[in-house]
């Protein structure tokens, strides 16, 4: 028996990077994927690679900025499948921007984007676990939010933020609902490429006993183990995945 048969996974921004990977490993165990992300194209392109290989998916389209997205990627969940098991509240967007350059718009784009959506979308979805006793939530924070080395005020923020959301929602929504995090350090990703790939996070593959970057299908695995009843006594715990740059 697969790990996740039966299971309905809900994983935002999962047409590319680790949420792609995510999603695939998820189908993979049996489980039955919801796909987000904001472009058809890609969201399609998963669904479908995910259904050749005999999994099940659907795929919606939502702009993570936009608050009523939570609604749309919930309904969808509910009317293809009729419930959801587990949220993986993935979906991120890097800002760069200098403290005194930072306006409002871009700073509440950064903040719904990654930390408001994983509100809303937690409160529907835990909602549904409460009723059927059990559920799964993880969200992908960052290890920037632990520190301010890497990422600017934006970024760094919203991840400081959903480290504290997640320990909240653990002590809040027990015993029926797990709720960890994840705190990838350089991952092999788009949002990595878009500002300049390893050489921009040379200093931080120096620092790791690895001596490399990780790739999507390592945070993937991490899921896995929180989405299973293989970490049936943790909850509200951060694990890092960075190739222990501050061990």
């Amino acid at each position: 028996m697969k790990q996740l048969e039966g299971k309905v996974a809900i994983i935002t921004g999962s047409t590319s990077g680790m949420g792609r990977d995510t999603a695939y490993r998820f189908a993979e165990e049996c489980a039955k994927v919801v796909v987000t992300g904001r472009s058809e194209e890609r969201a399609k392109a998963v669904v479908e690679k995910i259904k050749a290989s005999g999994g099940e998916a659907v795929y919606v389209t939502a702009d993570m900025s936009d608050l009523s997205s939570a609604q749309k990627i919930f309904d969808a969940a509910m009317n293809a499948y009729g419930t959801v098991d587990i949220l993986i509240n993935n979906a991120g967007q890097l800002s760069l921007t200098h403290f005194l350059e930072l306006t409002l718009e871009e700073w509440t784009r950064i903040l719904n984007v990654n930390l408001t959506m994983a509100f809303l979308l937690g409160q529907l979805c835990a909602k549904v676990m409460k009723e059927k006793g059990k559920g799964h939530i993880i969200n992908i924070a960052s290890i920037a939010g632990t520190s301010a080395r890497w990422g600017a005020t934006a970024y760094c923020t919203s991840k400081h933020a959903m480290v504290g959301l997640t320990k909240a929602m653990a002590r809040e929504l027990g015993p029926e609902i797990h709720v960890n995090g994840i705190l990838p350090g350089a991952i092999h990703t788009a949002m990595l490429d878009s500002v300049g790939g390893e050489a921009a996070v040379g200093g931080m593959i120096e620092m790791s006993p690895l001596k490399r970057i990780g790739q999507g299908s390592e945070i993937a695995s991490a899921c896995l183990f929180l989405a299973t009843d293989e970490s049936s006594f943790i909850t509200g715990q951060l694990i890092r995945v960075d190739g222990g740059v501050d061990c």
